[in-house]
């Protein structure tokens, strides 16, 4: 990244609400945090005093155990994109292209082009069956933001198998893997993971996540990591979330349920795309889309508007939330 490639790259529109009054809809995080994260908060806050423990080992050990690896392979970040900007900083030069899907998060693409390199756009469901010899990088996201699709896990370790024969690095998001039962990339040769625990823990503030690399590209990875690049509250709060896993399993009941009972109620009255994640992808037809994201406003509750996202035209993006709240929302967008 240069000066030159940042004064040309602007932000990307993220549209969550943060009005207090709204019931929000529009951002796709779990409503519940697990039992326990404001002792461990204010235990950290109170050792802050001091700096955090380099290497951070504790939460490395969490993390490692939370996905199947060796400690040694997480690369502890402040979010998960700070590892996706991370592994895209080391992999992509000037005049690159990377394989990029879309739609997705929009992320990926800003990030390649402050490398001053090119994302080569790909629709979710096509990326693995692409030929990534001819790039610098290729990302995924799994499961997919904002459509929710899951990629079958045999397509995506044969997909990582032709990156590692074409010696192009894989990135696999998986900031909402953790709502499955789906395995893991984390660990694979040739793969680079990021995590967040923003969205299954609800601690979006937190500022939490990490990155499980190994070979030269995690070395490089370890390598180029800030010290202290997480405080200790972070770093406390993370640990403990990660090891909560009666919540995790109560997590993904609940969305499974309420998601699938969310898109038989939505279903024919827009149509609604089948998910992997805690939102839903709804598809509003000729409707315009502000207006209806407006008049939705306007009884109490924000909806994310998805025509942010490439090639979502018509599109409306609503997150799983507690039953009684899913409730007003499908009485309001059957309403107006």
């Amino acid at each position: 990244m240069n000066r030159e490639t940042a004064h040309g790259v602007g932000p990307v529109t993220h549209g969550s609400s943060d009005d207090p009054d709204l019931l929000d809809f529009s951002a796709n995080t779990n409503p519940r945090t697990p039992p326990g994260v404001d002792e461990a908060y204010e235990t950290a806050l109170n050792a802050a005093t001091s700096y955090p423990p380099e290497p951070p080992s504790e939460y490395r050990e969490a993390a490692a155990a939370y996905v199947g690896v060796a400690p040694e392979a997480v690369i502890p970040t402040p979010g998960g994109l700070a590892a996706i900007r991370m592994a895209i900083g080391l992999a992509v030069e000037p005049g690159d292209s990377a394989l990029v899907p879309a739609p997705s998060f929009g992320e990926y693409a800003r990030e390649v082009r402050l490398q001053g390199g090119t994302p080569a756009f790909v629709p979710p469901a096509e990326i693995t069956e692409s030929d990534p010899g001819d790039y610098a990088l290729a990302v995924v996201c799994n499961p997919n933001n904002p459509t929710g699709e899951a990629i079958d896990h045999g397509a995506l370790r044969a997909f990582a198998r032709r990156c590692r024969e074409g010696d192009t690095p894989l990135l696999v998001d998986e900031a909402f893997l953790g709502y499955t039962d789906r395995p893991s990339m984390a660990g694979t040769e040739g793969v680079v993971v990021a995590r967040s625990l923003t969205k299954l823990f609800g601690l979006p503030g937190i500022r939490a996540g990490f990155a499980v690399a190994t070979g030269s590209f995690g070395d490089a990875m370890e390598n180029a990591r800030r010290p202290w690049n997480l405080g200790a509250p972070a770093l406390a709060v993370g640990s403990h979330a990660m090891r909560q896993t009666a919540f995790v399993e109560a997590t993904r009941t609940r969305v499974e349920r309420e998601r699938r009972r969310m898109r038989e109620t939505l279903d024919g009255r827009f149509d609604v795309r089948e998910s992997a994640t805690p939102f839903l992808l709804l598809d509003v037809g000729d409707r315009p889309v502000g207006p209806l994201v407006a008049a939705v406003r306007e009884r109490g509750i924000a909806v994310r508007d998805a025509t942010t996202f490439r090639g979502l035209d018509s599109h409306i993006r609503v997150a799983v939330r507690e039953p009684e709240e899913n409730d007003r929302l499908l009485e309001v967008l059957l309403d107006v």
